[in-house]
């Protein structure tokens, strides 16, 4: 995947508030434009993330129906987590395969990256593409505060998923298949 465009920072005018929840911050800040223009802006913090489309020898994809407390509803999305501190986004996302669907990989691929909400976020999620899908034997501790069911889908029924709408699906899941998808015609 090539690089992403340059990073052009603004310039700091001005701090004016900062609220620092978990992993994540919330900055209001009075910035000066690459284009000159100035003004406050609010901008959420994130270490980023790590996201995998698991596909199994079968074909069929491995997918999580999560509560997701923002919406207040079960979402359907790919496995994934924020980055720790310093962590490698493919280790991370290893160690998040398994504490969410009890599976791990022998394949990994990267599909690039995404910038899910760029108009107040940061956050960069890192994509792959994880195959050689094996059941461990016991799954690892996740997060006490996930409510997580793993589900097995055909290509075709996630499809169907996002053609119907059916099922609430996040856009960094959508990307991801899309991503998949091209990367597998190759």
């Amino acid at each position: 995947m090539p690089p992403l465009s340059p990073i052009e920072p603004s310039k700091i005018l001005e701090k004016i508030q900062s609220v620092n929840v978990k992993k994540i911050s919330f900055e209001i800040k009075k910035l000066q434009l690459p284009i000159g223009v100035a003004g406050t802006f609010g901008v959420i913090h994130h270490p980023g993330a790590a996201l995998a489309v698991p596909i199994k020898e079968n074909g069929n994809i491995i997918i999580l129906r999560q509560y997701r407390f923002a919406v207040s509803r079960r979402i359907l999305e790919f496995p994934a987590g924020t980055l720790e501190k310093n962590e490698d986004p493919l280790g991370s996302i290893k160690r998040e395969l398994q504490e969410e669907t009890g599976h791990k990989a022998t394949q990994w691929d990267p599909l690039g990256v995404m910038l899910p909400c760029p108009g107040y976020s940061d956050e960069i999620i890192h994509l792959f593409l994880a195959r050689g899908i094996q059941h461990l034997r016991s799954q690892p501790a996740g997060d006490e505060d996930e409510d997580i069911e793993v589900l097995e889908m055909s290509p075709q029924e996630l499809e169907n998923a996002i053609k119907n709408g059916n099922e609430a699906l996040d856009g960094k899941s959508v990307t991801a298949w899309y991503r998949a998808c091209q990367f597998l015609k190759n």
